[in-house]
């Protein structure tokens, strides 16, 4: 009961905020930009003229595949931001104010008040994220051809995964910090730092989290899923779990701690 009042708790204050109008919106555009723009850059340099005469610009010569990962390309750098500026305040922004005292002081457990929290985001996340790669889905099968439905479902499932071990992140570091602008900094920064390093060492180690979009593209060309990308998402939901329980210690010792 505790958990299901948070949780509508917080759906009601991004209702409130306008989240769930402008997140999709913002998913929307960065999921259809890349394949559209690469699709028309043609007609667009033609458009804005400069070229010399008799140029002639190929048409982009593309599989479905290969042009509905553009849109994940899009999502890995400016949607993960979106993802991570939606949530980080959503516990922290509370333990600052004080509303976090006031409520964990009644008989609310900890995890119970982090998991409700979590999954919010989470849904919020999960619309937006199904609206974008729909609309991304529909505007490739018009100027590619047409991706299959099991290839668009793997797709979206795996990516997801790796969207909720960054909203996950952000948790965590909402239980460490209560300044929502270093919650930002530290989980961008930490994902920039897991990048790095899986490019680093992503011969050694094919089942990191952030190796996911590479294996989903391999399952995309190959029409099936490697054994590297069913890795990649299970250690990033191990992760996940860890990052929610370690969470649950963290915010019992700060807030018995003050």
């Amino acid at each position: 009961m505790q958990w299901i009042m948070i949780f509508q708790k917080e759906l009601i204050e991004d209702w409130r905020n306008y989240k769930w109008v402008w997140v999709p919106l913002v998913f929307i555009v960065l999921c259809v930009m890349d394949p559209l723009t690469t699709y028309y850059m043609p007609v667009i340099l033609d458009s804005v003229g400069g070229l010399p005469e008799g140029t002639v610009i190929p048409a982009p010569d593309l599989q479905p595949g290969e042009a509905i990962m553009l849109s994940l390309a899009e999502l890995s750098s400016l949607g993960v931001l979106v993802v991570v500026a939606i949530s980080m305040a959503v516990i922290a922004g509370e333990r600052k104010s004080g509303v976090a005292q006031l409520v964990l002081v009644k008989p609310v457990r900890y995890l119970t008040y982090i998991t409700a929290k979590w999954a919010a985001k989470l849904l919020l996340v999960f619309t937006s994220f199904l609206l974008g790669m729909l609309t991304s889905w529909y505007y490739v099968y018009l100027l590619f051809g047409d991706l299959a439905v099991s290839e668009f479902i793997g797709l979206f499932f795996f990516y997801f995964i790796w969207l909720i071990f960054v909203v996950s992140l952000t948790i965590f570091y909402n239980t460490v910090v209560i300044n929502p602008g270093l919650v930002l900094t530290l989980t961008v920064g930490t994902i920039m730092l897991m990048s790095g390093f899986n490019q680093i060492f992503s011969h050694q180690l094919p089942w990191f989290p952030n190796s996911i979009s590479q294996h989903i593209t391999t399952f995309l060309s190959e029409g099936k899923v490697p054994d590297a990308l069913w890795g990649g998402a299970s250690v990033t939901l191990l992760l996940t779990v860890l990052l929610i329980l370690v969470s649950n210690i963290m915010l019992q010792r700060k807030e018995i701690g003050e």
